[in-house]
């Protein structure tokens, strides 16, 4: 018989005729895949909007607001032999840890970015202080589970490396056409993102084009450049290749990340990533990442040796051992068994 796991989360939820739907792809696929070993039951934030993702999960609970999400909280804190998985850190979920433990559960959380770094993106300056106030507390009294090391702030904790890759996107990608540049960003449209100071560097650009995958529906955003293609997240894996393997750069422009499986998703079809220094830690063993300063000068240099290099940097991309979606689930089963 399964174990029951808990998993408690702060991202947006829709429900549409008793389908659930979000627009994160790993919570759909970290759900999914755990589901194959434990009892799974999904808690989340109630959304209005539509989403583009169908989490095929049996037990989803959503809440409008957050006395309802800790109530349930409290329930589940009472079932016997149950696990809990956190995911994140936030305000939702930092209560929800507190009720764990108050019940006598040890919960496991699991990082999966530097929540400083959002925080700040969001909140300014005072942003890292409220996170730091619930890390701290959070951490104390968890477990934890890290995709990078230094998302643990010296913690005790074990580091998974995930991955939404299969045999399909490790097939032989397509060869890119480099008379021009035609970079692809995939992600969602927000502050900590980077992707609107990103645009204006491109603005009237003729030689550079940018394809935006990812706009949430019903979601408005002020983007208005002839040079920028805007689509709403693709759900469908052989399509979200395409737009890979149509594109030559990938660009990643966010001012914080922790383990972006965009990123890997990039490589496993040979197309060059650019990132910028915020974000130089995600680079680790990787070949085929280049950084570039956010100003336009430096952005033109790097996208330039990338062209002139293109073959050979390819060449060197073939070396990524790239982590699958199989191993990663594997490692995160064996990861919450063997917390106690």
């Amino acid at each position: 018989m399964k174990k029951k796991l808990f998993i408690f989360s702060n991202e947006s939820i829709f429900n549409h005729k008793g389908k659930f739907h979000c627009d994160n792809l790993d919570l759909k696929s970290t759900p999914e895949g755990l589901n194959k070993k434990f009892d799974i039951n999904l808690l989340g934030r109630k959304s209005h909007k539509k989403r583009s993702h169908e989490i095929k999960v049996k037990n989803i609970s959503i809440f409008s607001n957050i006395f309802s999400y800790i109530s349930a909280a409290i329930k589940a804190s009472k079932i016997p032999e149950t696990k809990y998985l956190i995911i994140s850190i936030s305000p939702y979920t930092f209560i929800a840890s507190l009720f764990i433990k108050l019940f006598g559960k040890k919960p496991i959380v699991y990082l999966r970015s530097d929540g400083f770094g959002e925080y700040k993106a969001i909140l300014g300056k005072f942003g890292p202080v409220l996170y730091y106030l619930m890390f701290i507390i959070t951490s104390s009294i968890s477990n934890l589970i890290s995709c990078r090391k230094y998302i643990l702030k010296g913690k005790n904790g074990i580091v998974i490396n995930p991955s939404q890759l299969d045999s399909a996107w490790l097939r032989k990608s397509k060869t890119p056409d480099l008379k021009k540049f035609k970079l692809l960003y995939v992600g969602r449209i927000r502050v900590e993102k980077g992707i609107n100071s990103f645009v204006d560097l491109i603005k009237n650009k003729r030689d550079i084009s940018l394809t935006i995958v990812g706009a949430e529906k019903e979601t408005s955003y002020n983007i208005n450049q002839s040079n920028v293609y805007i689509y709403p997240n693709q759900t469908n894996k052989n399509k979200l290749i395409k737009f890979y393997d149509d594109h030559n750069i990938f660009i990643l422009p966010s001012f914080t990340e922790g383990h972006p499986m965009v990123l890997l998703e990039a490589l496993a079809r040979r197309r060059p990533v650019v990132i910028f220094e915020d974000i130089e830690h995600v680079i680790g063993k990787k070949k085929g990442v280049f950084v570039s300063k956010r100003n336009f000068s430096n952005l033109l240099g790097t996208l330039n040796h990338i062209r002139k290099n293109y073959k050979k940097i390819q060449k060197e991309m073939i070396k990524n051992k790239l982590p699958t979606n199989k191993e990663f689930i594997e490692k995160f089963t064996q990861s919450i068994n063997d917390f106690s």
